[in-house]
């Protein structure tokens, strides 16, 4: 691991665990590019790790300290979510300048920083976030070829198999966000469609049109049936 300290960052609130983590892409053309921005203080964003597509890992905050990295954010009735998250770049152009996939190096590396973040914080797999999950009206990272199945097969998250069952009907779309942990108005400024797109993005990634069709409020059920059968009872 390589060190590059940014100097965009705060105290956590007092007595406050990390229970949150979430992945982002850098949407930037380069490695290095990303770098200076989240290093330079008059940008005011920072991560606490950057992953490089060669699987270089770069440590730019500590990780008792709170990063500028999530923004206006909602997740299980949390919001807010610097304060309790750790936060990873993964160095990708993104949607803006083109989505590449994930090299194979550069995701083992992801899988290994998260493993060692997980031993040291009482992360839910629940918790384990995309960007447009805890902020669906403004982020789309890291994307929908991102491999968050590849993660849970590695213990990181969950991915449940789709089930082959009958489709709720439309109108379960909102429940169903809400059990998951998604959030929108009035609890933020996402609406239904964005909350659904970002969904899509995440767990049914052939799909973005933000639409309650039946092949995502299948999805959508299953999802939210494994949520709830695995953590029955916890918390947050």
């Amino acid at each position: 691991m390589r060190e590059r300290p940014s100097p965009n960052f705060d105290a956590r609130p007092p007595g406050q665990d990390v229970d949150v983590l979430v992945l982002h892409y850098t949407g930037m053309k380069t490695a290095a590019a990303a770098l200076d921005r989240l290093c330079d203080p008059a940008a005011e964003v920072s991560s606490h790790y950057l992953v490089e597509e060669d699987g270089t890992v770069w440590r730019l905050v500590a990780e008792e300290h709170r990063a500028w990295h999530a923004g206006t954010s909602f997740w299980r009735g949390m919001s807010g979510l610097n304060g309790r998250s750790i936060g990873i770049e993964i160095a990708n152009p993104g949607h803006e300048w083109g989505c590449l996939p994930f090299p194979p190096a550069q995701m083992a590396a992801v899988r290994d920083l998260c493993h060692a973040i997980l031993a040291r914080h009482p992360i839910p797999a629940r918790n384990l976030v995309a960007h447009s999950d805890i902020a669906p009206e403004r982020k789309q990272d890291p994307g929908e070829l991102f491999d968050w199945a590849g993660l849970a097969r590695d213990g990181i998250g969950l991915w449940p198999e789709q089930r082959d069952e009958a489709a709720p009907a439309p109108d379960r779309a909102a429940t169903l966000l809400g059990a998951i942990g998604y959030g929108f108005a009035p609890a933020t400024e996402a609406s239904l469609a964005d909350c659904l797109r970002a969904f899509q993005r995440r767990w049914h990634p052939h799909c973005l049109s933000g639409a309650a069709d039946p092949a995502t409020m299948a999805r959508l059920a299953t999802v939210a049936r494994a949520f709830a059968d695995t953590f029955a009872g916890g918390s947050p």
